[in-house]
């Protein structure tokens, strides 16, 4: 699965769909096997999550009051420089997970609900 400029990937995983090898992605994991293209976009999604700094800012905008914060307050939550905290932002962004805005200097970053949703679906066992 290859990624073109602004694409997200989760964006190419939706939760619903007819073509076979897209809505694979919309049943868990555990029900039965997924294709190599779904299998390599969720890598990407989860590699993103595999990082404990972007774990961190990922709670620390989704536990933000109002939903979205700037990101000047998640700098200066780290011991990190700005570049290395953009950086890990944009890989945040670029696998759908959160999307940001700018207003004028400062950019403010939020969750997509959608994408925790299919993360969480993909996860979720089968009831027996």
């Amino acid at each position: 699965m290859s990624i073109q400029p602004g694409q997200r990937v989760l964006d190419l995983l939706p939760v619903t769909g007819s073509p076979a090898d897209t809505a694979e992605c919309a049943i868990p994991l555990v029900r039965e096997p997924i294709g190599e293209s779904a299998a390599a976009g969720l890598a990407q999604v989860f590699k993103a999550l595999g990082d404990p700094v972007r774990l961190r800012l990922l709670s620390l905008i989704g536990a933000h009051q109002g939903g979205e914060v700037c990101v000047c307050d998640l700098t200066t939550a780290f011991d990190l420089t700005q570049p290395t905290i953009s950086h890990h932002l944009k890989v945040l962004r670029e696998a759908g997970i959160i999307t940001s805005e700018r207003r004028g200097t400062w950019v403010y970053y939020r969750l997509v609900p959608a994408a925790l949703e299919r993360m969480a679906s993909l996860l979720t066992a089968p009831v027996s």
